[in-house]
């Protein structure tokens, strides 16, 4: 039996809530902002196509092959995009982080590494992974960067391994934390959170 429950993630910068299709036009609204449909590596819906994206999702859940969240900001209240675990694995269990993307204007901000360590910490702490993984596009370096800016180790590439959008294929790049390991990155990543929101109170001042 799945353990891939809904649940309720949140700290003073984040919510994530269980996806449903109530947020399905708030998740459109979002996706609208740098039209996010558009580049080739996000998984973002086009207009008219959220809640066929959410209905997707929900059956990935259904199936015990996902827990899909939509992410709320707490400052704003808004919903601003949408992250999930995919790929369990219950027998080990491990499971992959992904599908995620943010309104453009809460991009490269403190948001992705608030998500990010709510999902590490409840998959580690709470669902017993012994490792969690993640995969990006060998296209696209700002992902990658990212995903190593968390503190994972990547492990190599899947060559032509899924499909983009346009049809064409792509290589995966393949990264993991540990179990062992995460202790060190939630450390990494409450400092880095720290960080950035000094730097977001500078910036707000000035």
């Amino acid at each position: 039996m799945s353990h891939l429950v809904p649940t309720r993630l949140r700290d003073e910068y984040v919510v994530l809530e269980p996806l449903s299709l109530d947020h399905a036009p708030a998740l459109e609204a979002a996706a609208a902002d740098g039209e996010l449909w558009n580049l080739w590596f996000t998984s973002a819906p086009a207009p008219g196509q959220a809640r066929g994206y959410v209905e997707k999702a929900l059956q990935g859940l259904a199936d015990g092959l996902m827990l899909p969240f939509a992410v709320r900001e707490t400052s704003s209240g808004e919903i601003v995009g949408t992250t999930r675990y995919y790929d369990y694995v219950p027998d080990l269990p491990r499971l992959a982080i992904g599908y995620t993307w943010y309104a453009k204007r809460w991009q490269k901000s403190h948001l992705n590494t608030a998500c990010k360590r709510l999902l590490l910490q409840h998959a580690f702490e709470v669902l017993s992974c012994v490792a969690v993984e993640f995969h990006t596009d060998h296209r696209n370096l700002d992902s990658q960067r990212a995903i190593e800016r968390l503190g994972a180790r990547r492990e190599g590439v899947l060559r032509a391994h899924k499909r983009r959008p346009d049809g064409s294929l792509r290589d995966t790049v393949c990264y993991s934390i540990l179990a062992d390991e995460w202790p060190d990155v939630q450390r990494w990543l409450g400092l880095r959170l720290q960080r950035l929101g000094n730097a977001q109170v500078l910036t707000a001042a000035d």
